[in-house]
Parts: structure tokens; C-alpha cells; sequence
């Protein structure tokens, strides 16, 4: 079997989504996971995958979110390890695979964070990831009104997990980012 490459992914990806927010949370992902990777001795490429692929069946399946993605992962013959690490980052919400290794507990803890991110970047007058900082995360932290939808116990969760510091965690997604800041719309005006 041929390895698979970031290309492959993408457009495994593409046949299963067209929405644009979607896509471009699937990039943040990716280069957040990408930017962890060295940290844990980990294959940039792969994990860099693991997260683009991660919500491959939430546009179509968004009631089998995971689960369909786990079929489709399968049927498409991808290493077991890396479906498992995809799934994994449903646990408690919609699968009961829990992140074991350093690229499953990353992808847990970063996959609702990069929308937080994305969020509180696009309410700064720069509209912008290239000049924002942990503390301006934090500062909307607090307040539960600002990005309702995400779950702050699972990042905290996750990286509690890492054995990281929450600022540590928000500080290296931002600098994943910041890598595809115009890929994802948050380039801004600088």
C-alpha cells in the first residue's frame, strides 16, 4: 500500500465537505498539529494529516460524527493507529476512544481551541492571529457568552492530559495559526 500524503488527504476531505468554515477549521487543525509535532517527536506530516482529516464526516454525518469517519477511514485502508488518533478526539462527546498517545492528546485538547482562537481573533480590530497574544485568548476565556459552543473543559481536559500549561497550549496553537493565517482567513488587516 502506498503511503498516504497530505494530497490525498485533502481531497478525501474535499469529497466529503464544501463548506468554507469547515475547511478552514481542518487547515487551523492541521497546522496547529504541526507545530506540536516536534515538540512530542512526532512526524509533522502525519500529525499535520491526522488533523486536517480529523471532522471528515461532520458536513454529511454531523449525527455519526466520528463514527462515519472511522467507515470511511477504513474502507479507504488508512493505518489503524491514525483512525484511532481521529476518532479519539470525539472522546466524551460522541465516541469512547480515549486520546492515549501525544498526538491523540493533542488533537483532543487543540481541535476545540483553534476555534476559540478564530474567534476571539476576528473581534480584534486587526482581525487578525499574526498579532495576538495568550492573554487576549484568555481574556475572552472568561467570559462564557463569547464562542458558547466551545467546550473550555475539554481543553482544559486536554491539557491537563499534556501535562501543559493552558497558557503554553493557547500560545503554540496560536503560532500553528499563524503559518496558514491566510489560508483561514485571519491574516487580517495588519
Amino acid at each position: 500500500m502506498k503511503p498516504i500524503t497530505r494530497d490525498d488527504a485533502w481531497t478525501l476531505l474535499k469529497r466529503y465537505n464544501s463548506n468554507d468554515g469547515l475547511l478552514r477549521h481542518a487547515l487551523s487543525v492541521e497546522a496547529v498539529m504541526r507545530a506540536f509535532a516536534p515538540r512530542y517527536g512526532g512526524d509533522e506530516e502525519e500529525w499535520g494529516i491526522i488533523g486536517l482529516i480529523h471532522d471528515l464526516d461532520y458536513e454529511q454525518f454531523p449525527d455519526k460524527h466520528c463514527h462515519k469517519t472511522e467507515e470511511i477511514l477504513k474502507e479507504e485502508q488508512w493505518p489503524e493507529e491514525w483512525v484511532r488518533a481521529v476518532i479519539s478526539h470525539g472522546w466524551g462527546i460522541c465516541t469512547d476512544v480515549k486520546p492515549e498517545s501525544d498526538m491523540e492528546k493533542v488533537l483532543f485538547t487543540i481541535d476545540e481551541l483553534t476555534g476559540l482562537v478564530a474567534a476571539a481573533a476576528l473581534v480584534r480590530p486587526s482581525k487578525s492571529v499574526l498579532d495576538m497574544t495568550a492573554k487576549s485568548v484568555k481574556k475572552k476565556w472568561k467570559d462564557k457568552r463569547f464562542a458558547a459552543g466551545v467546550d473550555r473543559e475539554i481543553i482544559e481536559k486536554g491539557a491537563e492530559m499534556l501535562e501543559m500549561d493552558l497558557t503554553e497550549v493557547i500560545d503554540l496553537t496560536i503560532a500553528g495559526m499563524r503559518t496558514v493565517a491566510s489560508d483561514i482567513g485571519l491574516r487580517g488587516e495588519l
